[in-house]
């Protein structure tokens, strides 16, 4: 009986994002899920490609996943996610992918932000990183779960791991960088890890439902 519930009950979701990093990420987090079979974007051919031109993570991650579980005609989960430093005003914020311009590496990315945080002491270095994510299905949107975490802006790039501006993200408690723990730590503890912890709650009883 156990078998034929799990078969029947298997709903297929499309991770919407182009980033590689992003998605082995969520993918390593909710890979427990029951009930679910995660595709990429490279699964669906000719997908339009979504402008993230919304005015909050939220926004973002909602348009994604709806254009997206539409077009697909199956459930699509989306996020936004992204650095905001209080000194800069929030910034870079939604434009964290692209601050130093489109198509930006994470290298270009942090290099503008340490140059606009050049000489600001320790103590008002203080930024949080912000997740939304959204699911979707071709006809309405399910919920949307957020997530964040608060640390410090290195003055250079620490660790190797990670993606983004982990290298530059600070961890108080452990004076480590995001890049320099290890990604057990990072999916507990994460802006994303949080964000996609709730998602698993909210998803298990809603798969079941369906």
């Amino acid at each position: 009986m156990d078998s034929i519930v799990k078969t029947t009950h298997i709903k297929t979701i499309v991770v919407a994002t182009q980033n590689e990093k992003k998605r082995r990420e969520m993918l390593e987090i909710l890979k427990d899920v029951p009930g679910i079979l995660l595709k990429g974007v490279e699964d669906f051919p000719f997908l339009p490609e979504v402008e993230e031109n919304g005015n909050s993570f939220l926004e973002n991650a909602i348009k994604k996943a709806s254009i997206l579980a539409n077009v697909c005609n199956t459930w699509a989960v989306a996020d936004d996610s992204g650095l905001e430093i209080d000194i800069l005003n929030g910034r870079p914020g939604v434009y964290s992918s692209r601050y130093a311009g489109l198509n930006a590496s994470d290298e270009k990315n942090i290099e503008k932000v340490l140059s606009e945080l050049r000489g600001v002491p320790r103590e008002v270095r203080t930024a949080r990183f912000i997740c939304s994510i959204a699911l979707a299905s071709p006809h309405n949107l399910f919920f949307v779960v957020e997530g964040s975490c608060k640390g410090l802006i290195t003055e250079k790039p620490m660790g190797t791991g990670g993606f983004g501006y982990d290298p530059i993200f600070l961890v108080p408690d452990y004076n480590q960088t995001f890049a320099e723990l290890d990604s057990s730590f990072k999916n507990r503890s994460s802006h994303r890890g949080k964000a996609l912890n709730l998602f698993k709650e909210r998803i298990i009883p809603l798969v079941q439902r369906f």
